[in-house]
């Protein structure tokens, strides 16, 4: 089994920057592929952005492409989410999630098999 806990989200304004964590725990993610997604009330949760186990791959949805950035550290059992450019529609509460086998659907929460707690994000206008 592995265990999933993100942090660093919070309170931002507009334009502004976080730093998402996901730290794992109960087996190495080395060779797991990693997203994040977001639920914002009311809204299915949404793909945002996978990177695969050795970074070669990363993949990002429309709409935050060119603000955020996903990234691992295996030796730390740790995957970020860097968001710059914050705006209102990015509130959310994010997710870490890890695929231990990937079947092509990068984009779907039903790839990945292992989920954190999730984390609020809310960036003011």
């Amino acid at each position: 089994q592995v265990q999933l806990v993100e942090s660093g989200g919070g309170l931002v304004q507009a334009g502004g920057s976080l730093r998402l964590s996901c730290a794992a725990s109960g087996r190495s993610i080395s060779r797991y592929g990693m997203g994040w997604f977001r639920q914002a009330p009311g809204k299915e949760r949404e793909f945002v952005a996978r990177i695969n186990w050795s970074s070669a791959d990363t993949y990002y949805a429309d709409s935050v492409k060119g603000r955020f950035t996903i990234s691992r550290d295996n030796a730390k059992n740790t995957v970020y989410l860097q968001m710059n450019s914050l705006k209102p529609e990015d509130t959310a509460v994010y997710y870490c999630a890890a695929d231990p086998v990937y079947s092509g659907t990068y984009y779907s929460p039903l790839e990945y098999d292992y989920w954190g707690q999730g984390t609020q994000v809310t960036v003011s206008s």
